[in-house]
């Protein structure tokens, strides 16, 4: 590992003082995806500044208007935390899928989101819920959706010296349901093969979807939206028929590439049937 200095400020001013220093600045706000990127030499750091200290990062609150979570909130946390609140099953349901309990314990969603790895689980959970990324720098804050937050693998639009402070989720309206499921060779500690995301809104008296959003993960450079699929279902009387059409056009989003863990066109394959699964399981779930 790299020799470098570190910083842990109490201020998130101190904190964009420290980001906007020249040179390799990095934040840390778990710590397991930096430190290891810079034990196998995949970054570079002249200083590290560790985030977890500062108040307005750990904040995690809901209320009428939504959910805020500091970005860094460990997933444990949020787990815990959603799934006592009713209306983000599917970020529930990812936060408690990144790697093992203990790094759970330590990593943050807000970390996840800033890796930017297409294989990301909390990252589908948050694009189906419409998260807005909020970030800050010496020079101001901005808010950005976050399906634009990402520029490749590995990559955001975060400029030099500009953190995630928080991200923001709109509170689900009335009959919405949402659900989460990835494929990986095995029970735990590997990363998704596929994983798909999906929210429905649906009228209960006429089963007619009103609002549908689905994200996939690992399927092509960046977390995507199902646009197309999306689209079909929005004023479609939900059956299983209507899902079955949904989840082939899922697979329209989907560009992925082959290796090791798995062909394009068995990932494709994934995402029809993952589709299938998480739009069948918010129908059940609105019964």
């Amino acid at each position: 590992m790299p020799n470098f200095d570190y910083e842990a400020p109490t201020s998130l001013a101190v904190a964009l003082e420290l980001l906007a220093q020249p040179g390799e600045v990095r934040p840390l706000a778990g710590g397991t995806d930096i430190i290891d990127q810079l034990k196998s030499n995949r970054r570079n750091a002249d200083l590290v500044v560790d985030l977890k200290r500062i108040p307005e990062l750990s904040s995690l609150e809901s209320n009428g208007s939504g959910l805020r979570i500091g970005s860094a909130v460990s997933c444990t946390d949020v787990h815990n935390f959603t799934a006592k609140n009713s209306g983000y099953a599917a970020l529930s349901e990812s936060s408690e899928l990144v790697g093992s309990i203990h790094i759970q314990n330590r990593a943050s969603v807000g970390g996840n989101v800033c890796n930017a790895a297409p294989s990301a689980d909390t990252i589908p959970a948050l694009l189906i819920h419409e998260a807005i990324a909020r970030t800050a720098s010496a020079s101001g804050e901005r808010e950005i959706p976050l399906i634009d937050f990402f520029a490749g693998p590995g990559q955001t639009v975060l400029a030099k010296g500009e953190i995630l402070k928080e991200l923001v989720l709109p509170a689900p309206s009335a009959n919405t349901a949402s659900a989460y499921l990835r494929f990986i060779p095995r029970n735990e500690m590997d990363i998704a093969v596929a994983g798909v995301g999906s929210l429905i809104e649906v009228d209960p008296s006429t089963k007619v979807v009103t609002k549908a959003r689905i994200a996939l993960a690992s399927v092509a450079p960046t977390p995507v939206r199902a646009y197309a699929a999306e689209e079909y279902l929005e004023g479609t009387a939900i059956d299983e028929a209507t899902i079955n059409k949904t989840a082939n056009l899922a697979v329209q989003a989907a560009v992925p590439i082959t290796d090791v863990r798995g062909s394009a066109e068995y990932r494709k394959e994934l995402i029809r049937v993952l589709t299938n699964r998480t739009l069948t399981i918010c129908l059940e779930r609105l019964a």
